[in-house]
Order: structure tokens, then sequence, then C-alpha cells
């Protein structure tokens, strides 16, 4: 069994179903993200996993042991809210110390694991600081100390990078999987923010309306995203409706691509999923598809074009490779590779479902 299985949870409240019969099993020393919009049941998750709300449904078992009906403070769990929720009153070290104190470990032993955690969060020549004092990056890693100076089985962080600016938050995203990586701890982040959840998770738990929508590696969630919402949740994309004609899909008269084993009927149609940074252009005589430039806005590292063509409005992102961009209302050909064209399953209700 795994580390960490969460069996058929669900969580009402009366008619409203915040959670909806999720399953998830976690190995030991994984880092998974839950990643949605709000309202989609991830706070709801850890909630439950913390022991703050009893779900209705379903079982939580931890390393064998059946934990749904403890409270919370017999779990174990180390938890990392959004507010960091740091005394004031105290110093660094007293608030990292603060959960070795309540369990009554001996003030050596006390002192030496404080001192261990804080080097390990680069943090110990200020120990002596209180809370308003730091940065909002050092309240950010003394949270995290003082959740894993417990050495608890797992560790629970609740948009714990929220309220940093971007820079920092980027900076910090690394940090964090530095420490997690070092000390092997079991970890589940909620986070709304693609970037976070995709970069520092070993898999991404996406979530909307209260149910798991697809579990993966992040690499694999991006490149073959199993629905309309992740595909557009996920990152940017380009969605273009295609007609199915033997084993091809027509996106427009002459122009195709290849159905990939997908199975549907012929003159059926699916979605196709072509990413903006997958698309490219191209000189006349390479060209797959005529476009015209509409706008184009510039991200410092990319540009980003929204075309219009027979497809409908495009995104098109180009790296910045110092060249001047292409001017605005201007003619284009745009290609890609066939492999890049990721089919999307066909929608409950769809005609290519039926």
């Amino acid at each position: 069994m795994s580390f960490l299985v969460l069996d058929g949870l669900s969580k009402s409240y009366g008619d409203v179903h915040a959670l909806v019969d999720m399953h998830l099993a976690v190995e030991r020393g994984e880092f998974i993200g839950l990643l949605g919009p709000s309202g989609c049941g991830k706070t709801t998750t850890l909630q439950a996993l913390a022991g703050f709300v009893q779900p209705t449904r379903g079982r939580i078992v931890l390393d064998g042991r059946d934990i749904t009906a403890l409270p919370a403070n017999r779990r174990g769990l180390g938890i990392v809210f959004q507010s960091y929720a740091l005394f004031p009153h105290m110093t660094v070290a007293q608030n990292v110390a603060f959960g070795l104190e309540m369990r009554q470990v001996p003030t050596a032993e006390r002192a030496a694991r404080v001192a261990r955690m804080l080097e390990l969060v680069h943090l110990g020549e200020l120990a002596a600081r209180y809370p308003r004092e730091l940065s909002g990056g050092q309240r950010q890693r003394v949270a995290v100390a003082r959740a894993l100076v417990i050495e608890p089985p797992v560790l629970l962080l609740d948009e714990p990078l929220s309220n940093l600016d971007a820079k920092l938050r980027e900076a910090m995203q690394f940090e964090l999987r530095r420490i997690q990586r070092k000390l092997g701890t079991t970890t589940i982040m909620v986070t709304h923010d693609q970037a976070e959840a995709l970069s520092i998770s070993d898999r991404v738990v996406v979530m909307h309306a209260g149910r798991v929508q697809q579990i993966d590696a992040p690499h694999r969630l991006y490149e073959h995203p199993q629905s309309r919402f992740i595909s557009s949740f996920v990152g940017k994309t380009n969605l273009v409706r295609a007609t199915v004609r033997g084993t091809w899909l027509e996106l427009a008269p002459g122009l195709r691509v290849p159905l990939a084993g997908a199975a549907a009927a012929e003159g059926s149609t699916l979605t196709v999923c072509l990413r903006p940074e997958k698309l490219a252009f191209a000189d006349a005589a390479e060209g797959r598809l005529p476009v015209r430039i509409e706008e184009r806005f510039f991200l410092g590292s990319q540009w980003l074009y929204r075309v219009s063509s027979a497809l409908g409005d495009l995104e098109v992102a180009c790296a910045n490779d110092g060249r001047p961009p292409r001017p605005e209302q201007a003619q284009a050909q745009l290609t890609w590779s066939d492999d890049v064209a990721r089919v999307l399953p066909p929608e409950p209700g769809s005609d290519a479902a039926s």
C-alpha cells in the first residue's frame, strides 16, 4: 500500500459538494501539487488531511493506519498556512521550537533540532529576530522550519507562496523544493498557480468542481491533457475543432493532421490542442496556414502574437532572440510539427463520444 491514501474522499455541505469521490495514492517522499481554480476542492482536500474538516465519506490512511477520525492534534502533520501564522511575540528560534515544546522534547535536544533546522533554511543568523523584522521570504522559511522541525510524516502547504512578490515567489519555489528533497518529507501543496505546481511537483492533481480531472507528472500533464479544461487551465493553448477523415483530422480544407490512434467515427468532430510555443512563423513555401498578425505583446523572454486565420484567432509564442518582432497587421505563414498536435478525448455528450 502507498504511504498516504485518500480512498473515495468526499465532503458535502448540504447540497454543495465541495469534494467528490477523490482517490489519491501518495508514495513516501513524494511532492504532490493540488492545482485548480478557486472552489475546485483543493483546500477542502488539504483541510480533510489536516483534520480541520471531517469528510462526509471515504477514508484517509497514513502509513497503513486509518486517521480519518483522528483530531488534528493527534495526526502529527506539519502545516504551513497561507498567512504563515507566526507568533509575533516570539523570536524566530522560539517560533520554530514551539511544536517541540508542546511535545515536551528535552531542552538540549530541542535547541539542537531548532539550530539544525534554521541552518537548513538559511536563517541561523536571524534566530533572535522577531517576525516583524523579517522579509516575506524569511517569514515563509520560518513557517516551513516550524512545520518540519517536528519531523512530520506529511507536510501540508496551503498556498505558501501567494503572499510573495513575483521574483521572490519564483526563488522560493526552488528553495522549498530543495528543503523538501533534503529531508525527504512527503509533501502536499495547494496552489492555483500552474507554473508553481509544474515546476516543483513530482505529480500534479488537477481539480475542477470538486472532482479530480487528471493526475500526472508535470510534463505529461502539459503535453497530454485529457480534457479541454486541463488544456486551457494548465498553460496557454489554442483549441481547434477538426473533422475525422479516415486516419486524419481535417482542421480546414487542405489542412490535416494525423488522428494519432484516437478512436472516432468518420465525419465526427474532435478538438485539437496546439500550444502557442509549438507554432512557428515560416517562409511562404514552408507554411501550413496563412495568418494575419493582429496584436503582439512583449513578455521579456517571449513575444506573444494574436493572429487571425481560417482556424479562428490563435496565439503564437516566439522566443525573444534579439531580432525585431514581426509587425502588427502583417501577413505571415504558420507551421508546426504533426506530433505536437494533441487530440483531446471527446467531451461527454459530444458527437464523437456517442
